[in-house]
Order: C-alpha cells, then structure tokens, then sequence
C-alpha cells in the first residue's frame, strides 16, 4: 500500500464504493489484487474505528431498524458440516437509518439471532439520546431485545408487518421474484408510536443502495465475499462513504453534515488519510 500514491488509494476506495469488484479494479487501475485486499482491510478498520468514537450522542426521534442478507464463502445450505461455524455460510447485516437525517448511525454485521439483536439494539441505544420512535419488520426478536436494551419506557415502538399472498410467480420468474405483498399491518408494540410515522421505507431503500453500492451484495454473481474479515471491512468502508462523502439527494448534504456529526463534505483522499 505504501507504493500507492494517495490518489490511486482514494480512486481504488472509489470504484469499491460503486459497486466494482477487486478483479475490475485491478484491471482498470493496475493495482495488484493483495494490494487492494490489503488497502480495504486498512482503510476498512479504520472507518470502523473513526464511526465508532464520533456517532455519539445523536438525537435521533424517528429510527428504522431491518436486516439485510448476503453470505461469504457459500449459501448456508451449502457449507459442509464441518464448517459451519467458521465465517463461512448466511450473514446478515443489521441496519438503522435515522429517518429525518438519513445516518446510519448503528450496524452490526452477525447471524439473525435473538443473541444478535440484543448487541445490535445495544450498541444502538449506546449511540443515541432522547426518546425514539422505533420501527422494524415483524422480526420477533426485536420485541425482547428493544425492551431489554432500551427499556420500555424510553422508547416508542412499533412493527410494520407485511402479509404476502399465496399466489405462485410466473414459472419464468419463480427464482427471482418475491411474493405479492396484499397487506401491512401497523402494530404498536409499547410506547406512544406516532401512527403517521410507523413505516420502513427508508431502510428498505438503503438496502437496495447497499445492494447497488457493494458487490459482495449482489446476487447471483461470483462477487460474494470470500473471508468475513473482508466482508465487514467492505461494509464499514461503504457506511462512512454514505454517511461523510455521498451527498443525499433530498437533503443535498451528507447524512453526517444534516446530523450535526460533520461540518464539511468528505472527500476519497479524507477516508483515506484515516489508514495512515
């Protein structure tokens, strides 16, 4: 890493951050395949490091919380049984987005466990001040996990469960595409939840900027990640580059700079310049 120049880290952190796979970038920059493992791992740790010690203190009122899917190394199906259990197979990524900011202020890379949820709404609760409304899925782990992690009188709370039809897909797009949502409903769990704010459409549309913006997301390739340790790099690299650098288009700043949490626009050399 030490022989790239600091323009070459920060167009190599660009073309991740867009979607592009180490192999293309390699081929469009020249850069060796270890030499790009080895810049996001560095750089990966680093933004991990940086979010962690200055997404404090947030005064988020409308939170939304999800989870995404992807795996490394193999589909959990197909991870053979002595296997299992060492990073390889089913990883979903935890997600809350500040409606009002748009900053993803938490996330937490894990299984989908009971045990999961518990140290992602705690490392949640960790971060923000006041009293939320909170809206997931209907997730049943989320209940007891926001009631142990936030206790119940210190947030409002609310599910937004969706009911799926019964009818099968046409034959061509049976792999590909879901079932016909004909329902949702709105459940307030405990609190005062404001009914005309008990929605998911925020962090639902993150996941498909997730999806679009990494391509270890991207289903039905060969870009999966391959090591876990990567895979949480990728990631931490991808949520400081959407909340410092990328402008949102509604709010025409970064998610950080309506937060409060910058007071500038980042640049690809400013993340890199955290590795050194």
């Amino acid at each position: 890493m030490n022989r790239l120049t600091l323009k070459a880290r920060a167009q190599i952190l660009g073309l991740m951050v867009e979607g592009m796979s180490i192999r293309a970038i390699s081929r469009v920059t020249g850069a060796s395949k270890n030499t790009i493992v080895k810049l996001l791992a560095d750089v990966g740790a680093a933004c991990s490091k940086y979010q962690d010690e200055h997404l404090r203190n947030l005064p988020c009122k409308r939170l939304q919380l999800d989870e995404i899917w992807s795996f490394v190394g193999a589909k959990e199906k197909n991870v053979p049984r002595e296997e299992k259990g060492g990073g390889r197979g089913d990883v979903w990524t935890w997600t809350a987005i500040d409606a009002d900011t748009k900053l993803i202020p938490s996330w937490h890379v894990a299984d989908r466990s009971a045990e999961a949820a518990h140290a992602f709404i705690r490392d949640l609760q960790g971060r923000i001040t006041g009293r939320p409304q909170v809206t997931t899925d209907g997730l049943k782990v989320y209940v007891t996990a926001i009631l142990d992690e936030m206790g119940e009188s210190h947030v409002d709370y609310a599910m937004l469960i969706k009911v799926y039809g019964d009818g099968e897909p046409i034959e061509g797009q049976k792999r590909y595409s879901p079932a016909e949502i004909v329902e949702t409903k709105k459940v307030e769990v405990f609190g005062v939840p404001d009914p005309k704010h008990i929605s998911t459409s925020f962090v639902e549309r993150q996941n498909l900027t997730m999806r679009m913006s990494m391509r270890r997301f991207t289903r039905l390739t060969n870009g999966f990640s391959k090591k876990l340790e990567n895979h949480v790099h990728a990631i931490s690299l991808y949520f400081m580059h959407y909340n410092f650098v990328r402008i949102h288009q509604t709010l025409r700043v970064t998610p950080a700079m309506e937060a409060g949490v910058s007071n500038h626009l980042w640049s690809l050399e400013e993340i890199a310049k955290l590795a050194d």
